[in-house]
């Protein structure tokens, strides 16, 4: 069975009422100090902003929104494949300007409004189906805000609410008091809205307060003002993590891959040293699969049950077969393809090419743009001379077949089934099936010469 991604089991039903999903993603996030839009940096591989898609796609939105703002063209540029539209808040005055921003987009659209963030990537399908079940609960509450209690509180706004979760209001820490401060339960900024409460509340906002901006949090207030309850779920604090900087970044990371290295040991793969196994957000991982210490897999690695990954290998979009071998110190490049029990040794490179079942490639070789037939033997040292300095050529091994350790093979060029090439060979030829190549001079051996020239060096130098 193969496993990948850390995201939970989700199959999100038909939904009753349409959903779209409006991600805010305008910040400037000057923290971060790149010139990498802040919600594109990648976890695991994938943008945050990407990952947040992902887990909100399983909900089948009938519309997805990204309010961009500063370096709107990336943020555009990043989501324009997935036939996402975006909206512009031209000027930062605050969330719920932000999400007004969204108006013109969802014009027409009568259902529910997921409200995220692009830099809380790590929030799941599941989390987000729940606030919306929520929504349509029996007493209809007008907002539902997702809740958690951090370990420190900090500057985070409060939730007011009872212990049922109904909320009276939620309070951005610069304006709460000191027994509102006190409240542990802190808003993540996500929320559920029906649209046609939504766009109503953000007509009726303010700037009254100590930033001078336009809240999100404030509907709630107005919706019970009105007198229409809100209320409340909560979530644990790993899943609305934020990111604002390279720390938090690192951090969120850490997260994900220790959710992700749990998830494979759990489908059954063996990881000897946890902690220093890195998963990309798309790794499949089979069953009774073993990965050494310093494992690095970035995108599009797929292990199938059985193989071994030795220590300090790096495997990207590269699939490794059943029961094969790799590492360690191995880099499986994109297109690498190992077939069933095929092996990939110490300080061997492989890119976009197959290896065929019970190959051997197990030493100090570069074997690019090739097909090595089932139980061939490539030895240690060898090449494929793939690259002309403008054209890629391929080289084909057969079945069987044996290279000799130090040889040379100049593609584009063709090693017939069970053919020897003898050590040391630059073969520019194609090698018929079952015959032996030998390309090198012929060896001779000078007797005494070397005795004498040591005896004429010495003397030269003792001259000096």
């Amino acid at each position: 069975m193969m496993t990948h991604s850390n995201d939970q089991p989700f199959s999100a039903p038909s939904p009753a009422h349409p959903i779209a999903v409006v991600i805010l993603a305008a910040g400037k996030g000057t923290r971060m100090r790149s010139d990498l839009h802040k919600v594109l940096h990648p976890i695991a591989g994938r943008p945050m902003l990407l990952h947040l898609v992902a887990s909100a796609a399983a909900l089948q939105p009938a519309q997805t929104v990204v309010v961009t703002g500063a370096g709107r063209e990336q943020v555009e540029a990043a989501v324009a494949p997935l036939g996402i539209s975006t909206a512009l808040q031209a000027e930062q005055l605050g969330t719920g300007h932000a999400v007004a921003q969204a108006r013109d987009a969802l014009a027409g659209f009568e259902g529910d409004v997921l409200i995220l963030y692009g830099d809380v990537p790590l929030v799941t399908a599941a989390t987000m189906q729940r606030m919306i079940g929520r929504l349509h609960g029996d007493d209809t509450p007008a907002v539902i805000v997702l809740g958690f209690r951090p370990a420190d509180p900090g500057a985070y706004g409060r939730v007011i609410a009872d212990a049922a979760g109904r909320m009276d209001r939620i309070v951005e820490y610069k304006d709460a008091s000191e027994t509102e401060r006190a409240v542990t339960l802190c808003n993540s900024g996500l929320m559920a809205v029906r649209s046609a409460d939504l766009f109503a509340l953000l007509d009726r906002l303010g700037n009254d307060n100590a930033a001078g901006e336009y809240y999100l949090t404030d509907i709630v207030g107005l919706a019970g003002a009105a007198g229409r309850s809100s209320a409340v779920i909560e979530t644990g604090a790993d899943e609305v993590a934020g990111v604002n900087s390279r720390g938090e970044l690192a951090g969120v990371e850490g997260a994900w891959q220790a959710t992700r290295r749990a998830q494979a040991m759990a489908d059954g793969a063996t990881l000897i040293a946890p902690d220093t196994v890195w998963f990309s957000h798309d790794t499949q991982i089979g069953r009774d699969v073993v990965i050494e210490p310093n494992v690095v897999f970035g995108p599009g690695a797929r292990i199938e049950d059985g193989a071994t990954i030795h220590a300090f290998s790096h495997i990207e979009g590269a699939s490794v077969g059943k029961g094969a071998n790799v590492g360690p110190f191995a880099r499986l490049r994109p297109g690498a393809d190992l077939k069933a029990d095929a092996k990939v040794g110490n300080f061997v490179e492989i890119k976009k090419a197959i290896i065929g079942e019970g190959a051997k490639v197990s030493h100090l070789t570069y074997i690019g743009d090739a097909d090595i037939g089932a139980g061939a033997n490539i030895g240690a040292g060898t090449i494929t001379c793939n690259y002309d300095g403008y054209f890629k050529y391929r080289t084909v091994v057969g079945e069987g077949a044996f290279i000799g350790s130090n040889s040379a093979l100049v593609a584009p060029v063709t090693i017939g089934a069970g053919a020897i090439v003898a050590a040391g060979s630059v073969v520019t030829q194609d090698v018929e099936a079952d015959a032996l190549a030998l390309v090198r001079p012929p060896q001779t051996s000078k007797q005494g010469w070397a005795a004498r020239f040591r005896e004429k060096m010495i003397a030269r130098k003792a001259a000096r």
